[in-house]
């Protein structure tokens, strides 16, 4: 284990309520990469996810996270995570298909591929490993975020939605202390929940979850208690307050946010948006 390599869990279990003033999990190199990505700085957290990965060659976190890091690039330079993109569509499926840089998505594809075939060996020999659990899921997650939101294969989307939840609740069962493995199991319920009643009755046949009151629940244990999905938790309960004219709810998340990450113009905008609006 490199001396980098994450605090044991109880050491990050410190919010209290989504909204909160909180402090955030002792830095690691895995901590310093996410904050950067969070705060737009995607150089930045590509070299300190591979700074992660030279000191643990056979870590799969390292290589999924700098896959989280190309996917979060898209989603910045797309305009992806703003509220309007979301909230216009019921079906939280948007209708214009944005247009994908090649370049990146190779990245995106060769280094989550990498990550996963790191965490298939790992697994073999200690089937329970927390870390290449949650890498597993992690990057099925992250690859059915880029087929649906960025891509719109919504096809093929479900179904990496519905393994990525499996590998969650297999993960959770061993390791339930590792929050950010909530957010699987979240995304489905309440994004399907918003497609009409005839499709989610056959949505359901094809064994997906549509639970919107289990999908806010499970997402908000990711943004209470999370590591590396936290402020991506917050932000989509978030847009779910703004889908219910909850508009304190949301302002409380967007005032965390944009105060926890300053480089982040999204959070910013958002906030001040909600004020001007008001």
């Amino acid at each position: 284990m490199g001396k980098n390599k994450r605090a044991p869990s109880a050491g990050w279990i410190v919010i209290v309520a989504v909204g909160s003033a909180a402090c955030l999990p002792a830095q690691t190199l895995l901590d310093k990469g996410y904050r950067q990505m969070y705060n737009l700085d995607f150089a930045a957290a590509h070299a300190t996810f591979a700074e992660f990965e030279r000191e643990n060659p056979k870590d799969a976190m390292g290589p999924v996270s700098d896959a989280a890091a190309y996917l979060f690039t898209e989603f910045d330079r797309l305009n992806i995570l703003r509220s309007d993109y979301w909230i216009k569509d019921e079906s939280f499926w948007v209708v214009n298909k944005p247009v994908g840089d090649a370049v990146l998505k190779k990245k995106f594809e060769d280094t989550l591929w990498w990550g996963q075939q790191m965490a298939t060996e790992t697994l073999k020999q200690s089937p329970d490993d927390m870390d290449a659990m949650l890498a597993e899921t992690m990057g099925l997650g992250l690859h059915a975020d880029y087929h649906a939101l960025i891509e719109k294969k919504n096809l093929q989307a479900l179904g990496e939605v519905k393994q990525s939840r499996t590998l969650a609740e297999k993960l959770l069962a061993v390791h339930p202390e590792v929050y950010d493995a909530y957010i699987a199991p979240g995304i489905e319920n309440y994004l399907l929940s918003q497609k009409p009643l005839a499709i989610r009755w056959f949505l359901r046949l094809g064994g997906a979850e549509t639970d919107r009151q289990l999908g806010i629940r499970n997402t908000r244990i990711t943004a209470e208690k999370g590591r590396y999905f936290m402020p991506y938790a917050r932000l989509l309960l978030a847009i779910a307050d703004l889908r219910d004219n909850n508009r304190e709810g949301a302002k409380q998340k967007l005032t965390w946010l944009s105060s926890e990450y300053p480089g982040n113009r999204l959070y910013r905008e958002e906030l001040e948006r909600l004020v001007i609006s008001k």
